[in-house]
């Protein structure tokens, strides 16, 4: 290839990367100094910190540890040791968590690169940069580059082991299967789920197999492919020991970790307000926003396409994301993000269809070629960006959990007791970095235990009465009883947010007490202030556990639910202002 050419394609890349990265951390300060989101808020970040008191042993495996590490790396050196992060975390949370979030937009971005290296290797340059392209502005990935979770960084393995990949299938030497082999563990290393992966590169090695009678020497062919998937398999399996090493050292704890995880996924009882019963169905839906209408259909095109022109890649491309979703559909809970690892081969599967349409239809008319690319690239790539630039303006306002925070700090003295549904981290009852010295816990006001059943054994309602209730299970205590507790403790002050309410709603025959105490609350109090997340004459959106979280429906002009402030009128609330 030529200087300038080499130099075009460059430029190309380099834009596209920055555009990416630019997309990934717009509005990347979202919801701060509080962590609205319960697995950012409760895993990455808190265990990369840990690790700075207990060692490298994570003593956790429900998730798999690359990712902690990589921020325990990057926290060690940005603050400069244990101790700078620790007072950071203390009192400014704002900037360890945009730590954590560039971080996972930074590894987002590497993925994008990655990818196209992976389908310019497969195909061509054009092919690599589009299906890149589709990964840079696709909704999923680039919500969740904004969040410090670990989806989005397995994306960079999965990526490179495809690259491998692709050398393998398209050339065979020993170093494809190395770099296969490598991003394999470095995947599963990420996210358990990483491991979709191993489906291509046993394909790509087992075509090289099919293939070697076509070559000279062909038992020298077959041994090759057996001595690179040996290579792979043991390079994979050292990857995940380097970058989960306690998964062997710690072998108990890690199977627990695992088992818990299969649990969860395969759980539906404590998601209320999870309606749809079909996982394939719901992820088939999830291709149609999270990457877009067209690069679902013309991935399936692809697919098509590939059984007549191209059955090796066909080999290598298709069954994994197929076998995927079939896959997670058997599991009782689904959400979108658990869909990104099939995200990158039907990226490239839509761009592979798109190039080769173009080459069809500009075959006798070539000045067409650059308005039908054009028209191709638009056509796949343009819902991702509309509702990705949409979701960058989302993310950049104020959260409305904030604006009712706000509120209250004017509007309620501190140690006031109020009741706060647990749509917000209990951080959020507290001046970070300033806890109060008339709270034992540093509190500005006194909080309801919304964590422990209010139903005594003998059916009362009393405070604080029965077994701790996670944030799942918290609508299934309600009941209009509780009201009553309030006025007579004292708690006049109820903050309550729609992606709680909004469980009950959409599920109320599961829990009809629910339904009653939120009658009875508007009933017996008055409403002081309400913060909406929508723009003017838009919305309510129906609750899902996806797009009432990541913010996709236009209807959204900031992020956050509905929040909303009662202030009750009777008992020891009376006259209380």
């Amino acid at each position: 290839m030529r200087v300038a050419e080499r130099t075009r394609w460059g430029v190309a890349v380099g834009l596209l990367l920055a555009g990416a990265f630019l997309l990934r951390i717009w509005g990347v300060k979202h919801g701060l100094p509080y962590a609205y989101n319960a697995d950012e808020n409760a895993h990455f970040v808190p265990k990369a910190i840990g690790l700075f008191g207990h060692g490298w042993n994570p003593h956790y495996f429900v998730n798999p540890p690359a990712y902690t590490y990589l921020l325990h790396v990057v926290f060690d050196v940005w603050f400069g040791g244990r101790e700078g992060v620790s007072h950071a975390y203390a009192t400014n949370q704002t900037e360890v968590f945009v730590v954590a979030r560039v971080t996972a937009a930074v590894v987002g971005t590497l993925a994008v690169w990655l990818l196209y290296l992976a389908g310019a290797r497969l195909f061509d340059r054009r092919v690599g940069l589009l299906a890149a392209g589709l990964l840079a502005v696709a909704f999923l990935p680039v919500f969740y580059s904004h969040l410090a979770l670990n989806d989005v960084p397995t994306l960079a393995p999965i990526c490179l082991s495809l690259w491998g990949t692709a050398g393998i299938l398209r050339g065979g030497r020993i170093g494809h299967y190395a770099l296969a082999g490598v991003g394999l563990g470095l995947a599963c290393a990420t996210k358990y789920t990483g491991g979709i992966v191993l489906l291509p590169l046993v394909a790509a090695a087992a075509v090289r197999f099919a293939d070697a009678t076509n070559g000279s020497d062909p038992n020298v062919a077959r041994r090759d492919a057996i001595a690179g998937l040996a290579l792979a398999g043991l390079l994979a399996v050292a990857a995940f020991f380097v970058a989960n090493p306690y998964a062997f050292l710690d072998h108990g704890a890690f199977r627990e970790g695992l088992r818990h995880q299969s649990q969860a996924a395969d759980d539906a009882l404590g998601k209320l307000g999870l309606t749809q019963r079909n996982g394939t169905e719901y992820y088939l839906w999830t291709f149609t926003w999270g990457l877009g209408w067209v690069p679902g259909l013309a991935a399936v095109a692809g697919v098509v396409a590939l059984a007549l022109r191209d059955r090796r890649a066909l080999a290598v491309l298709a069954p994994a994301p197929i076998l995927f979703v079939i896959f997670m559909g058997t599991q009782s809970r689904f959400f979108g993000r658990w869909l990104m690892p099939a995200l990158p081969i039907v990226c490239v599967l839509a761009a592979y269809l798109v190039i080769r349409g173009v080459d069809a239809l500009s075959g006798r008319r070539p000045a067409l070629r650059p308005t039908l690319l054009a028209l191709g690239v638009v056509a796949l790539c343009g819902q991702g960006l509309v509702y990705s630039l949409h979701e960058g303006l989302v993310l950049s306002r104020p959260d409305t959990r904030n604006l009712a925070r706000d509120w209250m700090v004017a509007n309620v003295r501190p140690h006031t007791r109020i009741v706060v549904e647990p749509v917000v981290p209990d951080a959020w009852a507290q001046d970070l970095g300033h806890p109060s010295p008339l709270t034992a816990n540093g509190d500005r006001w006194a909080k309801f235990p919304t964590s422990r059943t209010n139903v005594a054994s003998d059916g009362s309602i009393k405070l604080g009465a029965g077994e701790i209730v996670n944030i799942e299970d918290y609508e299934r205590g309600l009941q209009p009883g509780l009201i009553d507790l309030y006025e007579e403790k004292g708690y006049c002050y109820v903050v309550s947010g729609s992606t709680q309410r909004g469980r009950a709603e959409a599920q109320p025959g599961a829990v009809p007490n629910a339904i009653a105490y939120y009658a009875e609350l508007e009933r017996r109090a008055d409403k002081v202030a309400e913060f909406s997340p929508y723009r003017s004459g838009h919305g309510p959106v129906e609750f899902n556990f996806d797009w009432t979280f990541d913010y996709y429906p236009l209807a959204y002009r900031r992020p956050g639910p509905v929040m909303t402030i009662y202030r009750l009128r009777a008992g020891m609330c009376a006259g209380v202002k």
